[in-house]
């Protein structure tokens, strides 16, 4: 898409999300939340770990089994907005109704709860595990990590401030050929990295065109779903998994699928602490209907030694190229030029990476050894920075440039105001 189809797809809803980014970036957390003082300081258990589930339906109904399923670990209390299914949640783990909670504060205010984890739409990530943190308890957090880039700065330094663990749902870490692949890299096996190549999917969900409000279903609380998002009259395709594709609540596949493809860039370049240091978008976005993410993503991000990385809409894969070859790993598996490499072993003396087989067994471990773990809130924070930088990018339309250090733009005061975001009442950044 050229620069002049780019600025035609500017619409009402867009403008309303640039107007309501321009916030400034180091206000105080202030969180109104309901904490006994017994908790602060709590001891990393030594037995058996029990968990608050916050978000109990699709990728927060799995977690919550899959953490249940683990030795030494129960989960003893669940959350949601919506009634039907904490009543399911409920059931599947033989939990009564007092073990049940529409209001996060009320399950982190229990003494008898370890560790959280919040698998709830982006824009309640960093609010939850923030006062999950404050309350004394370890947090596995879904990805992205966060919704903004400031907002993932004040987590990590809340996680290291309190010193707690904290895990981002990137599990991708956890798997055996996606560490290889990196190590690969790491290692100088196709010498000097030029060139990284992210595909990530095209959006599986279409909004009509026109839309009108629905009412609010019984048992669902729309006003806590919302949280600190701008309110908005009730629609069925805003909640739920659609919540993705509208910039309110998330940044729809940049930030979804790039949360795991770009993550794993990250690993590949030795950036878990870094970025990018110039970065510049195209995309096409949505000129009518409830949806307001990019349904075409590009953008080019250039790091400081000069490795350009690029992300576009198609395949579902991270490609590292470099003078002498090639290493492209997804889900599907690994694959490689010359093909001998991936066949290659890791010797003793070269760099080894972080090796996880299990990414929720990681959290627990680490949980009890009070180590970190793959991918903890410095990384998640970093991974979810670069997804929110090309969806900047993309929305402004123009070459940005960006410090990693400072993590601030540099001379785009515009560009800087959306590196946070203002929240509704009661709840603040």
């Amino acid at each position: 898409m050229n620069n002049r189809s780019a600025k035609n797809v500017t619409t009402m809803n867009r403008r309303e999300f640039l107007k309501g980014s321009a916030v400034a970036a180091g206000a105080a957390f202030a969180l109104p939340i309901i904490v006994p003082s017994s908790v602060f300081g709590a001891n990393a258990p030594s037995s058996r770990i029990t968990i608050g589930s916050v978000g109990v339906g699709n990728m927060g109904g799995g977690n919550m089994k899959g953490f249940n399923g683990k030795a030494g670990c129960q989960v003893i209390a669940v959350c949601d907005v919506d009634a039907e299914r904490r009543k399911k949640a409920c059931q599947t783990l033989e939990l009564d109704a007092s073990s049940s909670y529409n209001d996060f504060r009320e399950l982190l205010a229990r003494n008898d709860i370890d560790a959280v984890v919040v698998s709830t739409p982006d824009h309640w990530h960093v609010p939850i595990s923030i006062a999950a943190i404050r309350a004394g308890k370890d947090v596995y957090c879904e990805k992205p990590l966060t919704l903004t880039i400031a907002g993932g700065r004040a987590l990590a330094n809340e996680a290291k401030r309190y010193g707690r663990i904290v895990q981002t749902g990137s599990q991708q870490r956890s798997s055996s050929h996606f560490r290889l692949a990196c190590e690969l890299v790491r290692n100088g096996r196709i010498g000097k990295v030029q060139t990284v190549r992210v595909g990530i999917a095209g959006n599986n969900r279409e909004c009509e065109p026109i839309w009108t409000p629905d009412p609010v279903p019984e048992g669902f609380d729309y006003d806590m779903w919302l949280g600190p998002a701008p309110w908005a009259p009730y629609h069925s395709q805003r909640c739920h998994y659609q919540f993705r594709f509208i910039l309110d609540y998330s940044g729809g596949q940049p930030t979804n699928w790039g949360a795991h493809h770009l993550d794993i860039a990250q690993w590949g370049l030795g950036m878990d602490d870094s970025g990018p240091v110039e970065i510049v978008g195209d995309g096409e976005f949505p000129a009518t209907g409830l949806f307001t993410t990019a349904t075409k993503v590009y953008f080019e991000a250039t790091y400081a030694n000069g490795t350009k990385l690029i992300c576009k809409t198609g395949g579902s894969n991270t490609r590292f190229e470099g003078t002498e070859g090639w290493v492209d790993v997804s889900r599907g598996g690994l694959k490689t030029e010359p093909e001998s490499l991936k066949e290659e072993t890791i010797g003793p003396d070269e760099i080894h990476l972080y090796e996880s087989r299990d990414h929720k067994q990681n959290f627990l471990d680490c949980v009890r050894s009070r180590k970190q773990p793959i991918a903890n809130a410095e990384t998640g924070h970093r991974s979810s920075s670069l997804c929110h930088l090309g969806n900047i990018a993309m929305l402004l339309g123009r070459k940005l440039r960006w410090d990693p250090q400072r993590e601030r733009f540099i001379g785009d005061s515009a560009a800087n105001s959306m590196v946070a975001r203002g929240m509704r009442s009661p709840w603040r950044l």
